[in-house]
């Protein structure tokens, strides 16, 4: 998971493990008993939804109209069948630990609830997850916290939408189920990220090996654009873009950086950002040349860096082969051997492996796969 981290290029976080919280989980499961909002039955703790008059308020949700069994999990130790557990006595053969009601293991709602408290604050500012834990996970989790702490639990939710491949639902009973390592094997980190923002989080995002390639041609386009003006701004310092520079000089620019900041703004709307990016790569492109006074090219240049600083993009200069490109160079090395020039095949092995394609000669014909990233040699 932290490998995939580094790879997509997302900042370093904190990585609590519940196993290392249970006395803090304790201790908020005893304040919700304090308070009147769970209670003890049989080793196990219950929390009363009932209790807390804004349940609901996240997904919309009311306890009236849910029908026990179906969302709610049946135990004739509840009150109600709309109780959730908080701590549940242990089980043969399952890890433990020692509570005033029993020796259990905390439920999976209260768990997060006493860790965004302890590393976050009562109160945070971003709640994030996909769009199957609304409910019950993160109204139980609103609950809990709001009792316990008398704070609002979390200011803005942020919940993605679901992955399809080929425009089905990802799923391991179909056999379509992908992780990030195994997509990053055959294509890089940032082209993957690139991805992931082309469509807006809280929408399905489709998977396929032909948007794959787009987004890696998008991404070149981007990385060309940027190396071309670092080499038209030679001796100037590059900048690191995590500044907010001044465009107002520029009028051209100033407009393309308030239709990005309009459409992150928008609930993050980065598709659009994207586009507002590509409209500065083709300026770039098309307006810019030694013939440009050079405080201009600096401010592309800086507009560039913030961009792709905002954006969490790596721009590199350098070209990812289209899977027709790649069988084009199987076949041509295919005729340098069968022409017994074993020096050209060599080279093209090579070039390929400069791409970061992979060769594999098997009984079934030659095969390939994508490294991680170009090779270097």
């Amino acid at each position: 998971m932290e490998k995939d981290y580094a790879g997509l290029n997302t900042l370093p976080m904190i990585h609590p493990r519940a196993t290392e919280e249970i006395g803090g989980i304790i201790r908020m499961i005893s304040e919700l008993i304090d308070k009147g909002y769970a209670y003890e039955q049989g080793g196990s703790v219950f929390f009363m939804p009932q209790k807390f008059h804004e349940y609901g308020k996240l997904s919309g949700k009311k306890l009236e109209e849910l029908e026990a069994g179906s969302r709610v999990e049946v135990d004739e130790q509840k009150r109600s069948p709309f109780d959730f557990v908080l701590w549940k006595p242990k089980k043969e053969g399952e890890p433990s630990w020692s509570a005033p009601w029993s020796d259990g293991r905390p439920g999976w709602h209260i768990e997060c609830s006493e860790m965004a408290r302890r590393y976050l604050g009562e109160t945070i500012d971003i709640h994030a997850g996909g769009v199957d834990l609304i409910f019950p996970h993160h109204e139980n989790e609103i609950a809990q916290s709001e009792c316990a702490n008398g704070q609002e639990f979390a200011r803005y939710f942020m919940h993605n939408g679901f992955i399809n491949i080929d425009n089905k639902k990802m799923s391991k009973s179909l056999g379509n189920f992908f992780t990030v390592r195994q997509i990053a094997a055959e294509y890089p980190y940032p082209v993957i990220r690139f991805l992931l923002l082309s469509a807006h989080y809280r929408k399905p995002l489709n998977f396929s090996r032909q948007l794959m390639d787009a987004a890696a041609q998008s991404l070149t386009r981007l990385g060309n654009a940027y190396n071309r003006l670092k080499e038209l701004t030679a001796g100037e310092k590059i900048p690191s873009g995590d500044e907010n520079w001044d465009f107002s000089a520029f009028p051209q620019l100033h407009k393309i950086k308030q239709d990005f900041i309009q459409a992150m703004e928008a609930d993050f709307n980065t598709p659009d950002a994207i586009t507002a990016f590509f409209e500065l790569s083709r300026l770039a492109n098309t307006e810019v040349s030694e013939q440009t006074p050079p405080a201009e090219r600096v401010a592309y240049l800086r507009l560039f860096a913030e961009f792709s600083f905002i954006l969490g993009l790596e721009l590199k200069a350098e070209t990812v082969l289209l899977d027709a490109e790649i069988q084009q160079k199987i076949e041509e090395r295919q005729r340098a051997r069968q022409a017994k020039d074993f020096a050209r095949a060599d080279q093209i092995r090579q070039e390929l492996l400069q791409q970061g394609i992979i060769l594999e000669d098997t009984r079934e014909g030659v095969k390939y796969k994508r490294s991680h990233t170009p090779s270097e040699k």
